[in-house]
C-alpha cells in the first residue's frame, strides 16, 4: 500500500465537518476509494479477466472506468477547502463562530434543519460516521478510528502490505 494512502488518512482523520460528518469516514477523502480501486485493477489484470471476461464483457471500458475513479481527487475535507462550495451548513456555522452544528444554541430556528438532515442521512447510509450531539470530540474519534480500523471498507487503509 503506498504512504499516500495514510497521508490521505492523515489529512482528513480529525475533521468533523461543521455538518458534524466526520471526513475521517468517507472514502473520497481517507484514500479508501483510490486503495480499492487500485487493488481492484491489479487483481483484474493478474487474473487476465481481458482474456477470460464473457464476450459481452468491455474490458477496455471497465479499464477505463477504474482509471477515472482512480483520477477522483482526494478531498481534503470542508475543513481544509474541500466540499460544496457554497455549502449553507459552513457558512451559518462560520457566521456564528461554531466549530459545528451540535453547538448552535437555537436549533429549533434552523433554517437549514432539512438540507443537515439529508446530508446527515446520506451520510450514515453510506457507512460515515455523524457527530450526533455535543459529544467529546476526541473521545468520538479515537472511538470512530478504531471502528475504521475494523469496519469495511475503510480497514484496508490500515492492513499490511498491497
Amino acid at each position: 500500500m503506498g504512504a499516500g494512502i495514510l497521508e490521505a488518512f492523515e489529512r482528513v482523520k480529525d475533521q468533523i465537518g461543521f455538518c458534524g460528518i466526520w471526513c475521517g469516514s468517507c472514502v473520497v477523502g481517507n484514500g479508501t476509494l483510490r486503495e480499492l480501486t487500485r487493488r481492484y485493477e491489479e487483481t483484474t489484470k493478474a487474473y487476465g479477466l481481458q482474456e477470460w471476461a464473457p464476450k459481452d464483457f468491455d474490458y477496455a471500458e471497465f479499464s477505463k472506468g477504474l482509471s477515472a475513479i482512480s483520477d477522483i481527487p482526494l478531498c481534503p475535507g470542508c475543513l481544509s477547502g474541500g466540499g460544496r462550495d457554497d455549502c449553507e451548513i459552513r457558512a451559518c456555522a462560520l457566521s456564528k463562530n461554531l466549530d459545528d452544528c451540535s453547538q448552535c444554541p437555537e436549533p429549533e430556528k434552523c433554517e437549514h434543519a432539512e438540507i443537515l438532515a439529508k446530508m446527515r442521512s446520506g451520510a450514515r447510509a453510506a457507512g460515515l460516521f455523524v457527530k450526533a450531539g455535543d459529544e467529546d470530540r476526541e473521545e468520538l474519534l479515537d472511538r470512530w478510528s478504531a471502528a475504521l480500523k475494523r469496519g469495511w471498507p475503510c480497514c484496508v487503509l490500515f492492513m499490511n502490505g498491497g
